[in-house]
């Protein structure tokens, strides 16, 4: 826990960063506006969902109870016949804003702490600014910025969306190794 105890400046700074980056990325920028899309049948199926009282959890539509009922007759026809989804249902109400924002504050937290694990543990202090950039920003990008990938290959998400998700982590990645770069134990100020 020695790193803790070092590297707790950039651990913070790297999470402010991020934390504004993704503020602007995400309201005053907008180029996830089209990331969704509505229905156009919405009311109908609002009420069909609503008419089910699904607790929030990830549903699949169709569902099959195992990889075997999957090669059954009907259940090959009801994948054909579709649609087949994804359904995330949340709780209803607004959104949490303020609960959401502390969970992604808190992970960027953990992003930070995990990062300054590997970079402690690979790195020295004094190393130079572009080596601890280069370490810190390869395993900040790796979480940030492919975990999104997930997605577009089993959510369906559009790989368009997932593009953007990944550069966002490319931003997010290039701050947190700034921070890191530039509070890294040992180098002059």
């Amino acid at each position: 826990m020695e790193f803790l105890s070092a590297l707790w400046l950039p651990i913070v700074l790297a999470a402010v960063l991020v934390f504004v980056v993704s503020s602007l990325v995400h309201m005053v920028i907008g180029w996830h506006k089209a990331d969704c899309r509505g229905l156009p049948n919405e009311e109908a199926v609002r009420s069909a969902l609503r008419s089910g009282n699904l607790a929030p959890g990830l549903y699949m539509l169709p569902h099959a109870a195992s990889p075997k009922a999957c090669s059954t007759p009907e259940m090959k026809a009801k994948f054909e016949q579709g649609p087949v989804a994804t359904i995330t249902v949340l709780p209803s109400g607004l959104p949490p804003m303020g609960k959401l924002l502390g969970q992604w504050f808190i992970y960027t937290l953990f992003v930070g702490t995990l990062t300054a694990y590997v970079a402690w543990h690979t790195l020295g202090p004094g190393t130079d600014y572009l080596t601890v950039f280069r370490i810190t920003g390869a395993v900040s990008f790796g979480i940030y910025g492919l975990s999104s990938m997930i997605d577009g290959i089993w959510k369906g998400q559009r790989w368009g969306s997932v593009f953007k998700y990944m550069f966002d982590g490319l931003l997010y990645a290039l701050v947190t190794a700034g921070a890191f770069g530039w509070k890294w134990p040992g180098l002059a100020a």
